[in-house]
């Protein structure tokens, strides 16, 4: 069992990491022919990269059109990331002080995350306008980063697991050198549902977490008067002609 999981596991991270580099890829190579930044716009480099900062880590123009997604949006984007930090226990020997300081922290997170989650599917749920544009894929998966939420706080503190074999496991993972996994039914659909969104990130709507960075009304500066806008293409046809 722990020899299936470690394939599973290294199949999925690597369509995880094929797959988001080449969707990245195909963003880097995606003509840009207007010039369409959202007013008010910066005007200047700088102005962009202080924009796309906010844009990243406080969600500014979500804050801007909806404050009540906004705040389950960003308790659940916080949480999830203090919970990821937490995790890299798992992976490294001795553990980054850092990373120890942040332990109970990251645990409670976990309730958080799923509060924001739950807040975020209500809102698909019982939002009409949202309910209408919600697609069958847009609910399951919530769900699955619901469960994902749900089986690691199970875990945590209702059925505990051996946090020590499981480190062993990922150590070994790492080195390919596979240890023993514990037998234990919360673990495995923890760790299945872990591998399904690792396998369908770079295919699904997640991907506007790499995608924010390509978006030309975010990225673009405010300049048309100043200067004209010409994609690759565009410039190269002209020049021919």
């Amino acid at each position: 069992m722990s020899l299936l999981f470690a394939i599973l596991l290294y199949a999925t991270t690597l369509l995880f990491v094929v797959g988001l580099f080449q969707r990245i890829r195909g963003y880097a190579n995606t003509p840009v022919p207007l010039k369409i930044p959202t007013t008010p716009a910066p005007t200047t480099q700088t102005g962009v990269v202080l924009r796309m900062t906010r844009e990243v880590l406080f969600f500014e123009s979500l804050f801007k059109a909806n404050l009540w997604t906004w705040a389950m949006s960003a308790l659940f984007h916080g949480s999830l990331a203090l919970v990821l930090l937490r995790h890299l226990r798992y992976f490294t020997e001795p553990v980054w002080g850092w990373v120890a300081l942040i332990q109970p922290f990251g645990a409670y997170a976990g309730i958080t995350m799923l509060a924001g989650l739950g807040g975020l599917w209500a809102r698909r749920l019982f939002v009409e306008r949202i309910r209408y544009i919600s697609t069958l894929s847009d609910h399951l998966m919530l769900v699955l980063l619901m469960g994902i939420a749900a089986s690691g706080l199970t875990m945590k503190f209702i059925t505990h697991t051996d946090v020590v074999a499981v480190k062993g496991f990922f150590l070994g993972w790492l080195h390919f050198s596979i240890q023993p996994l514990p037998a234990d039914a919360i673990l495995a659909l923890h760790l299945f549902s872990v591998m399904a969104l690792l396998a369908i990130f770079p295919f699904s709507k997640l991907l506007h977490a790499p995608g924010v960075f390509f978006s030309p009304t975010r990225n673009q500066t405010d300049d048309p008067r100043e200067k004209r806008h010409l994609s690759a293409w565009a410039a190269k046809l002209e020049s021919e002609n």
